[in-house]
């Protein structure tokens, strides 16, 4: 039987103008945050506005010592970065790389990811990806047979790890660490904060956001999930979390319009198209936020109903998906606490 989830969904909510939140896709609402004045900094990695707040004025240095992470973690794991671990195993493919131990933990937590999604997640991913170009103006669709082509190298187990070597079997594959790499960069950042003593914060990392214990006053935090393509950055709903990640999948982070269909990032790994499934988005709230990178990926794939009955079988791990009507469709334990409203005009 699954647990119970301490958490619960709140109404949804129009925000003042003076709420603090980060242009992305999930929304820190910082209200009611006690005495504590917070300290927040925010930097671009990974393609994306990174913000962490502390509540305790005198962290500066660790807070600066998370970015420091971010750096580093970013020459890890980017495949934009000639000099990553990820771009020299590409480079390298058929032949092994020695890489970082991070790299490898990265690695083994992907891997685990695709075999129990079935493959509907997979870092293999990284030739279909490159293929698709969602900021060309104008946009334009990869070439048929290249995708093709791409769609057949995708399979997570042509990855061979040996202790810090790294072996891509497949000459012609390409990793792509982008669906999970900000949800374990967030877990380090927490784990590091919590070694030095520090028990409430944000870590935001684009759709990952991941909290630190409680609020100083002891209270809950108010995470808002967006309404998708909603342009001024308003949810659709909010949860309250403790402890606890909200990591968000949808199609609007990324995506463009063509012939009057909208094609996003979330590419279908036999097909190589991208999904088709009347899905807006899935936001997954757990205790680790490179497991909800995985699950949200994953339970997009497998639609509204496969994904709920996924996420049921777990334990400690609830979710609430978007469909194309701008519907709310959580798992049970978010239903059976306060039901989810949908954001009337």
């Amino acid at each position: 039987m699954k647990k119970a989830f301490p958490m619960n969904i709140l109404r949804s909510v129009r925000l003042a103008r003076s709420v603090f939140f980060t242009a992305v896709l999930l929304l820190p609402l910082l209200c009611g945050c006690g005495s504590k004045q917070p300290i927040t900094k925010s930097g671009f990695y990974f393609d994306t506005v990174i913000t962490i707040t502390l509540y305790d004025p005198s962290k500066t240095k660790e807070l600066d010592h998370c970015f420091a992470l971010a750096e580093l973690y970013e020459s890890y794991f980017s495949a934009q970065r000639k000099d990553s671990d990820i771009s020299k195993i590409n480079a390298n493919a058929g032949h092994p790389v020695r890489v970082h131990k991070e790299t490898r933990q990265l690695l083994e937590q992907s891997i685990l990811h695709a075999k129990q999604s079935g493959g509907k997640f997979d870092p293999t991913i990284g030739r279909l990806t490159s293929l698709w170009d969602f900021h060309a103006k104008p946009p334009a669709l990869p070439d048929a047979d290249a995708v093709k082509a791409a769609a057949a190298t995708v399979d997570y187990r042509k990855i061979v790890i040996d202790e810090n070597e790294v072996t891509l079997s497949d000459a012609d594959a390409a990793l792509d660490l982008g669906g999970i790499a900000k949800g374990y960069i967030a877990d380090k950042m927490k784990a590091y904060l919590q070694g030095e003593g520090i028990t409430s914060g944000l870590i935001n990392l684009g759709g990952n956001v991941l909290a630190i214990g409680e609020k100083p006053d002891g209270s809950a935090y108010t995470i808002g999930i967006q309404k998708p393509f909603d342009e001024t950055g308003e949810p659709i709903a909010s949860v309250s979390v403790s402890d606890q990640t909200v990591v968000t999948s949808g199609i609007y982070e990324r995506s463009f319009t063509l012939d009057g269909r909208c094609y996003h990032h979330i590419l279908d790994t036999d097909t190589g198209y991208p999904y088709e499934n009347e899905l807006l988005s899935v936001s997954v709230i757990c205790a680790s936020s490179a497991d909800g990178d995985g699950l949200s990926t994953a339970c997009f794939a497998l639609g509204l109903e496969k994904g709920l009955a996924y996420i049921e079988s777990l334990d400690q791990t609830e979710a609430i998906f978007i469909t194309s009507d701008y519907k709310l469709h959580g798992t049970s334990g978010i239903g059976t606490t306060i039901p989810i409203k949908e954001m009337s005009d």
